[in-house]
């Protein structure tokens, strides 16, 4: 009869050889899920990639399309997304207007130069322009000008009032210049998705 310490002891020899492998079996699970040290991003893996390209489509997709689409049980799809979401990397979900439809088709991109640049002037301009509806983007932007913007409003009459009375009036705003489009050629909310990442 063999004794328990004999036992023991051959189960614990093993469990040390084995460590260094399951290790490596461990940084594998997890090695697309924990953040790149070096970009601060998260790890995305072609699984990763083919769910927000599938909500990236329809946001409304249940779980179960949603796993039938990439290729997995609900289980495992329904941690990944809740994984992608605790993240950050899906933010929200939210309904797509059609602009044109509500009547809003004047689109104007507005450059935008300070009078000083300092930080609280900076400051100051971003926490009040995130306040104006009719800007559906702003971007600080090097250059003779300071920032970007891209106003919606629904003609020129309501462009050059906002342009007028809102933004002209914004902290520390010296000068503008207006571009008016004619046309959205293309309109993407997110960029193709290759299976490491966005390409």
């Amino acid at each position: 009869m063999v004794s328990s310490q004999v036992v023991m002891g051959s189960v614990s020899e093993k469990l040390q050889r084995n460590l260094p492998k399951v290790a490596i079996m461990t940084r594998n699970l997890t090695k697309d899920i924990v953040s790149d040290s070096e970009s601060g991003r998260p790890r995305l893996d072609r699984l990763d990639n083919a769910i927000l390209v599938a909500l990236a489509q329809d946001a409304r997709s249940s779980i179960t399309d949603l796993a039938a689409r990439i290729g997995l049980s609900k289980s495992p799809s329904q941690a990944r997304l809740r994984r992608l979401e605790t993240q950050g990397v899906i933010k929200g979900y939210r309904a797509l207007l059609d602009p044109i439809r509500l009547g809003l088709d004047h689109v104007a991109f507005v450059e935008v130069r300070l009078s000083e640049t300092r930080e609280a002037a900076l400051e100051a301009f971003n926490a009040a322009v995130r306040a104006v509806p009719q800007v559906e983007q702003a971007h600080m932007i090097a250059g003779r000008y300071d920032y970007l913007l891209k106003v919606r409003t629904r003609n020129m009459t309501d462009y050059r009032h906002v342009l007028g009375e809102v933004i002209s009036n914004l902290p520390y705003v010296d000068a503008t210049s207006t571009f008016v489009a004619m046309e959205a050629v293309k309109e993407v909310m997110l960029p193709d998705i290759g299976a490491d990442g966005l390409t």
